[in-house]
C-alpha cells in the first residue's frame, strides 16, 4: 500500500529534484537550458503537502526547500492533484508568472519530457552504453532522495527509520554516482553526494548490477551474499535502509 501525500513528496523531491542532475549530465537538456536567456524560479505549492522551488539558469538547475523567491507559482490544491500532473492526468495553472508561460511549455515540458525518458526507458534505448549509463545515475539519484523522503513521510519507513542511530550511511554504485542518506534524531536527509565519515556502507558492484536491481530482476539479499552488493559497518543501519529500500520501489512503480 502507499499514500498519496507520501507519494507526492517523491515525486516532487526525488522526481523533480533529478532535473538538477539531468541538467548536470546530459547533452540534451544542456541544450535546452541553453536558449534560456533570463533565470526563471518555478514554485511548487502542494497543499497538506510538499513546496519547493526549482530555479533554472542557462546553466543548469537548482531546487530549494519551501516556498522561495519565484517568477512563476504553481499551486494545487491536494497531493492527488500534483500526482496527477505527474503522471499526465492533471495540467497545472498558475497563479503567478502567466508572463513566464512560455517557459512552462517550452523549457520545462522538454525538460521534463526528457527525464520521464531516461527514467522510463525502452529496451531499445538501454542498448546505447551512453544513455544506459545516463539513465542509471539518475534514476539512482531518484532513489536515493525517495528514500529519505518515503522514510520520514510513509507510515512503514517511518517505523524503519524509528531503528536507525544517528549518523551517515553511503549508498554508492562503484565508479558511479554517490550519496548519503544522514539520519538525525530517525529524520532521514538525502545528500546527492559520498558522505565523509560514514557510519556504514552500501555500494553496488556496476551500473548493471544496480540497474538489475533497480528493476527487480535480481534478488538484494543474493547478491550481498555474492559479495556484488557490499555492506559495511552498522549492519543495522543498512538493514533498515533496505527495508525503506522496498519500499521505494512501490513509490516509483
Amino acid at each position: 500500500m502507499t499514500d498519496s501525500r507520501t507519494l507526492a513528496f517523491v515525486n516532487l523531491y526525488g522526481v523533480l529534484g533529478t532535473l538538477e542532475n539531468l541538467c548536470e549530465l546530459d547533452t540534451k537538456a544542456k541544450e535546452i537550458l541553453y536558449e534560456l536567456k533570463k533565470p526563471v524560479s518555478v514554485c511548487f505549492d502542494v497543499k497538506d503537502g510538499p513546496t519547493a522551488t526549482i530555479k533554472f539558469t542557462c546553466k543548469g538547475c537548482r531546487m530549494e526547500d519551501g516556498k522561495q523567491p519565484h517568477d512563476i507559482l504553481i499551486p494545487f490544491a491536494s497531493c492527488k492533484q500534483f500526482n496527477g500532473m505527474i503522471d499526465g492526468t492533471v495540467t497545472p495553472v498558475p497563479v503567478k508568472g502567466f508572463t513566464k508561460i512560455g517557459f512552462l511549455l517550452k523549457t520545462f515540458v522538454a525538460l521534463t519530457d526528457r527525464l520521464t525518458e531516461l527514467l522510463r526507458p525502452s529496451e531499445e534505448a538501454l542498448r546505447d552504453p551512453a544513455f544506459f549509463r545516463l539513465s542509471t545515475e539518475l534514476t539512482f539519484y531518484t532513489i536515493a532522495v525517495s528514500l529519505a523522503q518515503i522514510g520520514n513521510q510513509d507510515a512503514i519507513g517511518r517505523a524503519s527509520a524509528s531503528y536507525m542511530l544517528d549518523g551517515d550511511v553511503a549508498f554508492l554504485i562503484k565508479d558511479g554516482p554517490a550519496a548519503t542518506l544522514r539520519v538525525k534524531d530517525h529524520h532521514l536527509l538525502a545528500i546527492k553526494k559520498a558522505p565523509e565519515k560514514p557510519r556504514a556502507i552500501m555500494q553496488f558492484d556496476s551500473l548493471q548490477l544496480a540497474h538489475d536491481l533497480f528493476t527487480g530482476k535480481i534478488n538484494a539479499l543474493e547478491c550481498i551474499g555474492l559479495g556484488t552488493v557490499e555492506i559495511r559497518g552498522m549492519l543495522s543501519m543498512v538493514d533498515n535502509m533496505n527495508r525503506i529500500l522496498d519500499r521505494v520501489a512501490l513509490y516509483l512503480a
